[in-house]
């Protein structure tokens, strides 16, 4: 193993911040071309087919959640076996991971598809929104084989400490997806259904890229097709910490849905304008998880080496730099709200829905992002279920009896622009009051 890739050893601060760093012009590169995708339905078809993009994105990532978290788990071993320079076991969860990754994409192509008109009625997507939405929800997964793959590989990577190839694929998979719009949608004329397309094509093509170079590498992580097997112990390890992280996804996406729901009633035009606010929100919260996602492999790897104050230090300091973040991205967002919505629709009332939505929840960004540090620290230290705990009470059932009780009787789309900023203060809270308590000498994976 390179130690240039190990987190346990050198300056804290620099290692966070390349490592971090990375991730974050990854996920502004992944976000660029999610929000393309956006841009280029809503000017080119319209404020329809803009909603139906929008209302199918909180549907999407309820349903991946679980599989990506499984990823998320995977990583969690695999940092703990290298930062303990464990080379066997670092191979074997290598191969169970990836063998658990193409089953879960098969699972997930035909729920997808077979579940997407049901789930959209559920939903209360209306009826001129739903045709545009049943489709594009259905190609995007029957690219879920590529979708899976690419966070499973980038996923192994991180895990490993390399931040820096995972960017270098997105990047080019940013720009193919991007450029696949245009062609189909603005070029060739295609429907909503394109923008799907291109998304699958290019997570396809990066995942390809990342298998590449996880099959050639010299290291205890490569991939060998010989191998690719699910060992049931460590499978069994995986899911223990990969199924609570995926939980954790599906239910904060769980009550989204359910918010969405409720959104969708007030019609397409704050559909529309609160699904742009949606996609520029991503960009903000990009600090937040590339963080969120280096304190895990951080924790990781260190509890591995036995290295417990480094562990607090690098804490300490991913906080900083992200109440920091989050306090300026958040000016910045009241400042420029309807001029960056206005990108997506130019029609008032979508504008309108969108700056409304942003003058309150960006107040509030810091208290997000303290929870998703604490959440992180909490996985990389082995304790998923206590993370998932906390998010399903404060941010599930908590979101849920709010707009449920109160969303018939208030009718107000302020109900959901306050639930937000309401429950990240629960978190926040909560989650204070655990990292208080912990004994990082007594967590173990």
């Amino acid at each position: 193993m390179d130690n240039k890739e190990l987190l346990t050893e050198g300056s804290i601060r620099r290692k966070l911040i390349l490592f971090a760093l990375n991730i974050f012009l990854g996920n502004l590169f992944q976000q660029l071309y999610n929000t393309a995708d956006s841009v280029i339905v809503g000017n080119f078809l319209g404020h329809n087919a803009l909603a139906a993009v929008s209302s199918s994105g909180n549907l999407i990532f309820l349903t991946v959640g679980l599989f990506v978290g499984i990823s998320m788990g995977a990583g969690v071993v695999i940092s703990n076996f290298v930062g303990a320079k464990a080379k066997e076991q670092v191979s074997l969860a290598v191969h169970s991971t990836i063998a658990l990754g193409i089953l879960s994409s098969a699972i997930l192509t035909i729920v997808g598809i077979t579940c997407a008109p049901l789930v959209l009625r559920l939903m209360n997507t209306p009826e001129s929104v739903l045709p545009n939405s049943i489709t594009y929800f259905r190609i995007y997964f029957a690219g879920s084989f590529g979708f899976v793959m690419y966070n499973t590989f980038m996923g192994i990577l991180r895990a490993a400490g390399d931040s820096k190839h995972p960017l270098y694929y997105l990047i080019v998979s940013s720009i193919l997806n991007i450029v696949l719009d245009i062609v189909f949608i603005a070029g060739l004329g295609f429907g909503v259904g394109a923008a799907a397309l291109a998304t699958a094509i290019s997570q396809l093509f990066s995942a390809l890229l990342a298998f590449n170079r996880l099959h050639k590498i010299d290291a205890d992580y490569k991939i060998e097709f010989r191998k690719i097997k699910l060992d049931r112990l460590m499978t069994r390890k995986i899911i223990q910490y990969g199924v609570p992280s995926g939980l954790q996804n599906s239910v904060m996406s769980l009550s989204n849905v359910v918010i969405q729901s409720y959104i969708n009633t007030f019609g397409e035009f704050a559909m529309a304008g609160i699904g742009a606010y949606g996609k520029i929100e991503g960009f903000i919260f990009i600090p937040i998880t590339s963080f969120s996602m280096a304190i895990t492999t951080f924790v990781g790897q260190n509890l591995g080496a036995q290295e417990y104050d480094r562990i607090k230090k690098g804490i300490r300091f991913g906080l900083l730099c992200v109440t920091t973040s989050s306090l300026v991205l958040g000016a910045i967002m009241m400042i420029s709200a309807p001029t960056l919505i206005s990108l997506f629709d130019s029609h008032p009332e979508v504008i309108a829905f969108g700056t409304e939505r942003a003058h309150i929840v960006s107040m509030f960004f810091a208290l997000c992002g303290f929870t998703h540090i604490m959440a992180a620290v909490l996985r990389g230290s082995g304790k998923p279920s206590t993370a998932l705990m906390v998010f399903l009470v404060c941010w599930c059932v908590m979101r849920i009896v709010i707009i449920t009780v109160l969303g018939p009787i208030v009718n107000s789309l302020m109900l959901t622009h306050w639930t937000y900023p309401a429950t990240w203060l629960m978190s926040a809270v909560t989650f204070f009051v655990i990292y208080k308590r912990m004994d990082l000498t007594k967590a173990h994976i």
